[in-house]
């Protein structure tokens, strides 16, 4: 039997871009809700969507040496995504917060239903140099501002108490790399996840936070340590020169969590 299906469909306009995408297995948990590592890379590939989709691919923004390396990003978790919702994923620049660069995203439902909120800091780089740029230097196009009010708290520092515990190693595989040769992005959610306490990697949190600090290298071993507060988790990955990551994951209270579909 033949029939027309609806191809999912994507709009840019002067200061935002949107796609939907499908929530499939490869996106969830067994329980089958969208993990944070899957939030955490479509929001770092739709900022490539969108500049792409404007001619400003990662080869022509490499030959203008200004590049993009996420530092900070906060996701708020208003109803968890779960296999075989259509998400239509925005994102808008948001200007600049002193060396930072900010992208704002929403991830909603076709219908309009609000899932998850995302506030983002980015560092612009010298890609030959390695040295950090001021968002004034960018030259590819004028920064413009996010005119949607995103309920998303901005990225904060995220520190550690003194006191920790030992979680373990993780070691930089080769299926970890991106195109710019470190640790994807989208990865570290996936770490905190594994070496989290096993009551918590059962359950959706109502926020993350995550500091990325220096690149993590194939071969590179992490060491983990982290500290549970309560219904909230702060972890730390550090490598050879210091640390790579520090993330907080905040939960709802148990029996409480009546935002997330059953």
């Amino acid at each position: 039997m033949w029939q027309e299906l609806d191809a999912f469909r994507q709009e840019l306009t002067e200061k935002s871009y949107w796609r939907e995408i499908e929530v499939d297995f490869s996106h969830c948990d067994r329980n089958q809700r969208m993990r944070v590592g899957a939030m955490l890379t479509c929001a770092a590939v739709f900022a490539g969507f969108d500049y792409d989709a404007r001619g400003l691919t990662y080869e022509v923004l490499y030959d203008k040496r200004e590049v993009f390396l996420l530092s900070r990003i906060t996701v708020r978790i208003h109803r968890c995504p779960r296999v075989r919702d259509i998400l239509r994923i925005t994102t808008w620049e948001d200007g600049a917060r002193g060396a930072h660069m900010q992208r704002v995203y929403e991830y909603r439902t076709r219908e309009g239903e609000l899932c998850v909120s995302i506030r983002s800091e980015w560092i612009l780089v010298d890609p030959v140099t390695r040295k950090i740029l001021r968002p004034s230097q960018f030259t590819a196009r004028p920064i413009t501002r996010c005119q949607v009010d995103i309920d998303c708290p901005a990225p904060q520092k995220v520190v550690l108490p003194a006191e920790t515990e030992e979680l373990g190693t993780r070691v930089v595989r080769w299926s970890d790399l991106d195109g710019n040769g470190h640790l994807f992005s989208g990865t570290y959610g996936e770490i905190v996840w594994d070496y989290l306490p096993l009551d918590l990697q059962e359950r959706t949190p109502r926020e993350f936070t995550i500091n990325y600090s220096r690149e993590a290298t194939l071969g590179e071993k992490l060491r983990l340590t982290g500290s549970r507060e309560g219904e909230s988790y702060r972890m730390e990955g550090t490598g050879l020169n210091g640390p790579c990551f520090t993330a907080l994951a905040v939960f709802e209270q148990p029996g409480t969590d009546i935002r997330h579909r059953p």
